[in-house]
């Protein structure tokens, strides 16, 4: 009997090829999950995670490292509104005594 060698009919990839293809094309894994009791939904989260080189992100608009998290490219009516609610935020604080944190102090700790 002789000995065969097995052929592969798929080419071989090492992980920096595969690697460097995923960064270089990017991927999106979405997935939604619901909670519901008794047909009441309690809480639904929406997850949506990109992977992919900071060039591509760059590409897509997803350069929120440059835009401190995305609030100085939000329309003036929404920043105002922003703000707001860090001022009603802070008054809840004081008035619940759990000691107020201003919004810089927040950003700070982000």
């Amino acid at each position: 009997m002789s000995a065969h060698s097995m052929t592969h009919s798929v080419e071989s990839t090492n992980i920096a090829d595969l690697l460097e293809r995923i960064l270089d094309k990017g991927v999106v894994i979405a997935g939604d999950i619901t909670v519901k009791l008794v047909e009441v939904e309690l809480l639904t989260i929406q997850i949506r995670l990109v992977i992919c080189s900071v060039d591509r992100a760059r590409e897509l608009g997803l350069d929120w490292w440059n835009h401190n998290g995305g609030a100085d490219r939000l329309p003036a009516g929404e920043r105002l509104a922003l703000a707001a609610m860090d001022e009603r935020l802070e008054r809840i604080e004081r008035a619940l005594g759990a000691g107020a944190v201003s919004a810089e102090q927040r950003s700070a700790a982000e």
